[in-house]
């Protein structure tokens, strides 16, 4: 029996290999064939959204607005003063909106703008980092609605 525990050991693990093995390879010949190249995958879902024309009434009832946010950025040496501009997919979303947008969402604004470096908002990069992440947190603090866009309207960045 001794002798014969190691030959047990060694084909039991070759058959797992080779169950694992075969996993694999029948995953990656017959399986999902996507994209990993992550600006393709962008591609292809954006050639089958539909933009839904929006009026300009219907957008001045969805639009809100917080102007001349003044706040030091990461480098307490620079200053930023930001006008921002927030659209919300219904009315009610924008009411709620109007109600907390100097409790709530200023201190969202605010702690957004305090991780940002002068070389973060000198380029689009960091102002769209900046917008998506507005996004995310702004919803998480809304509980009717949802936030759609937040457009930067005035960005004023100086030295102090």
């Amino acid at each position: 029996m001794r002798k014969l525990l190691p030959w047990l050991v060694s084909l039991l693990l070759a058959i797992t290999l080779i169950v694992v093995v075969t996993f694999y390879f029948w995953n990656n010949l017959f399986g999902d064939k996507k994209s990993n190249d992550p600006e393709q995958d962008a591609k292809e879902i954006a050639e089958n959204v539909q933009v839904e024309p929006v009026s300009a009434d219907e957008l001045v009832k969805v639009t809100s607005e917080l102007i001349d946010i003044r706040t030091n950025l990461a480098d307490t040496d620079y200053v930023v003063q930001i006008s921002l501009s927030f659209t919300l997919d219904s009315e009610a979303a924008k009411e709620e909106f109007d109600k907390i947008k100097d409790n709530k969402i200023k201190p969202i604004v605010n702690r957004a703008l305090w991780v940002m470096t002068p070389d973060d908002m000198s380029g689009t990069k960091g102002k769209d980092q900046l917008t998506a992440g507005l996004i995310n947190s702004i919803n998480a603090a809304l509980s009717e609605g949802k936030l759609t866009n937040v457009g930067i309207t005035g960005f004023v960045m100086t030295q102090v």
